[in-house]
């Protein structure tokens, strides 16, 4: 499909549709964001050919080619007018989001603490592509609970504290969860990952605000200059995985039956008031709640070695996912109309005022929690009035190279000894899995979120720079 991208203002370029598009296409970028973007940007148009979507097919400054959907994609479908779930919507690693913890100290008090504090963390945090986790189930039981209650269930066990609940979406865990539509193999993998990285893009970096940009709203959310804190990056490892590998395959059967066609195979999608929909979203929930409980166990970790190293306390700032669909409501061409927003690789970002937000930070707006990449920086943005794309803003910075290209430019060992030449403390699992996540490997974060503030889907709050940093 020949696409027409018109630039309509600033970090904002529209493609006409075309073919079998029921919507346009909106991109939030910037040129130089969009080089080398004709494959994902296909792939905005092939989401614009969905049954029920409204509005537009959306992409994010970081966005990049990703299954089915782009990466930085954001789609919603009309739940009452024959509207669609897509696992490719959501992605492979469902829930996988970020969690900010601020530490009672900055830097300066901190410092000499921190090597023992990153020893502490490299011993602590389990990661890498096989189990291990910081929690050991009972069994299939206590597994179940989790898929019910995420993070919710790991405070009332003991692994944190009632304010994490305030400050994490949902409360810390999805309603609607139904364990049942979990198959065998994804409990059977999810089963000793609780608590753990994982590995590719995710991390946990010892970090510190070099920069606050509105005083008033970090103050709310818990942030200062110089302050130290702990970013978390991960999601629902293997089980949320195979949950997409399961439910994609089902939908692909099933399509026929209900007269859908799409471009590629890999929008697969039934819809949301179908069996299969109502299933999908279930296991979704489910796996979404695994995630939360992921990052509250790795949570309980951190501040754990925090205490014991430097006698520090840890307070969540937020905890958001950037993978997932969610049945939401919004006004579309003047009526309020219960939709199915799809954001994967994508934020949501609601304005001050918003119900679901804590009430103690309700006036400021969501906190949004933007990782970089090593040895650059990490931002936390806030939602605005009047957001686009259903109250959505970008997750990251945005690959640009492989992992296999990214392994190919920089050797591991080489890449650690430049990351502590610039006074970044780097615990690997692995030297090629390091290397697979070289900043050259990504778009330039700081251009990311410039892009996505001037397209007015957010504000910057405070920028953060790594001063350590476990990898998987």
């Amino acid at each position: 499909m020949e696409l027409n991208l018109v630039e309509e203002r600033p970090y904002r370029f529209r493609i006409e549709p075309r073919g079998d598009m029921r919507v346009p296409g909106i991109v939030f970028a910037s040129h130089d964001l969009l080089q080398d973007a004709e494959k994902s940007l296909e792939q905005v148009a092939n989401v614009a050919t969905l049954p029920g979507i409204v509005e537009a097919s959306y992409a994010m400054p970081d966005i990049h080619w990703g299954y089915g959907f782009p990466i930085g994609g954001v789609a919603a479908t009309d739940v009452d007018d024959g509207g669609v779930v897509s696992p490719g919507g959501v992605g492979f690693d469902i829930s996988c989001g970020v969690r900010l913890l601020a530490a009672d100290g900055d830097r300066r008090s901190l410092g000499p603490a921190l090597p023992d504090v990153m020893d502490g963390l490299d011993r602590a945090i389990p990661r890498g592509a096989g189990p291990g986790g910081v929690w050991h189930l009972s069994g299939p039981g206590e597994l179940e609970r989790i898929l019910d209650g995420g993070s919710r269930y790991a405070v009332e066990r003991g692994h944190g504290e009632e304010r994490d609940l305030a400050r994490c979406e949902d409360g810390g865990a999805v309603a609607d969860a139904d364990g049942a539509q979990v198959s065998g193999r994804a409990r059977e993998r999810g089963l000793g990952q609780v608590g753990s990285l994982g590995s590719a893009n995710h991390f946990l970096e010892v970090q510190e605000v070099v920069e606050v940009y509105d005083e008033p709203v970090a103050a709310a959310f818990g942030l200062a200059r110089d302050q130290v804190c702990v970013m978390i990056h991960c999601g629902s490892r293997g089980l949320g995985h195979q949950i997409c590998t399961d439910h994609v395959r089902v939908m692909d059967r099933a399509m026929n039956r209900y007269g859908i066609t799409v471009p590629d195979r890999q929008l697969a999608c039934t819809p949301v008031d179908s069996p299969e929909g109502r299933a999908y979203l279930g296991a979704m929930a489910a796996a979404a709640n695994y995630g939360r409980a992921n990052r509250q166990l790795l949570s309980d970790a951190a501040r754990r070695i925090f205490h014991r190293a430097a006698r520090a306390r840890l307070s969540l700032v937020y905890d958001v996912s950037h993978n997932l669909a969610k049945i939401e409501t919004h006004t579309v061409d003047g009526t309020r109309r219960r939709l199915c927003v799809h954001r994967k690789g994508a934020t949501r970002a609601f304005p001050p005022g918003h119900s679901e937000l804590p009430e103690d930070i309700r006036e400021f707006g969501q906190p949004v929690l933007i990782p970089g990449t090593m040895g650059t920086a990490s931002y936390v943005l806030a939602g605005v009035p009047g957001g686009d794309a259903f109250h959505s803003t970008c997750h990251g910075a945005g690959r640009v190279m492989s992992r296999h290209q990214a392994a190919r430019t920089v050797a591991g060992k080489e890449l650690r000894a430049r990351l502590e030449r610039g006074g970044i403390a780097v615990r690997p699992r692995s030297l090629r899995g390091l290397a697979e996540e070289t900043p050259e490997a990504y778009k330039d974060v700081g251009a990311v979120v410039a892009a996505s503030e001037g397209a007015g889907l957010c504000r910057t709050v405070a920028r953060l720079v790594p001063l350590g940093v476990v990898k998987g």
